[in-house]
């Protein structure tokens, strides 16, 4: 198939044919297990520093606090630097997967801790009020009654997290991880059709992210029916 000449702009067909696999084939082979295996860790990490940020501890919210200042107050590629090329020096090393893992689950632990505890802050003071005169503790109402409510509050920034997580996987690239993008930087190292490329890259981000779009909307509505139910 002849290349498509569009004003200055040459498509290569058969490049863009021979390509798309790979790259999608990056995409469900290492984006998107990424992406879970980072969120699952991340929600973790987020839970805990949420409980902490809500604790009567001083010594616990601070320790929280510093955690999640210095994770909102840094880049996310900067992290990803000093786990894989500066944890070495410390004669720490980790795999390219593992090193991408542990920076997306801290990077993802740092921002949904405050959707968390806004998500438990939001649940009116009355439901602790009424777990406690039905004679459970603090963790019983906790687990029981603030936290089935706080999971429906924070369902749609929660999903939006890990909507952003996906693309923002890309940076692991920085550190050889063989995902979607350095999957197009491979071929387009060896094309040089980098408009073609990069533009399939961004094709099948919008897939991902799309699809992830279909399946928060009707994770929401099933929620929506659920409570209007109870």
């Amino acid at each position: 198939m002849a290349p498509f000449v569009l004003g200055e702009i040459t498509i290569d067909w058969p490049l863009a044919f021979h390509s798309f696999w790979p790259i999608l084939q990056g995409g469900l082979i290492y984006t998107i297990p990424l992406a879970i295996i980072s969120f699952i860790f991340g929600l973790a990490l987020a839970m805990l520093m949420a409980l902490l940020r809500l604790s009567k501890v001083n010594v616990a919210q601070g320790a929280a606090r510093v955690y999640i200042s210095i994770i909102r107050g840094t880049p996310l590629l900067v992290q990803l630097a000093i786990i894989f090329y500066g944890l070495p020096d410390l004669g720490i090393e980790v795999s390219p997967f593992v090193g991408a893992v542990v920076a997306l689950s801290m990077n993802v632990g740092g921002y949904a801790a405050e959707t968390i505890r806004a998500s438990i802050l939001s649940v009116p003071q009355g439901q602790w009020e009424a777990g406690y005169t039905l004679g459970m503790n603090d963790a019983q109402v906790m687990c029981r009654i603030i936290l089935p409510q706080a999971a429906r509050v924070s369902v749609p920034p929660l999903s939006n997290t890990f909507i952003s997580l996906v693309k923002d996987t890309s940076l692991a690239s920085t550190i050889t991880v063989t995902e979607l993008f350095r999957r197009a930087q491979e071929i387009t190292a060896t094309s040089y059709d980098f408009l073609l490329l990069y533009s399939e890259a961004a094709l099948v981000y919008w897939i991902f992210c799309f699809i992830l779009s279909m399946i928060q909307g009707h994770i929401e509505n099933r929620l929506d029916r659920y409570v209007a139910r109870h």
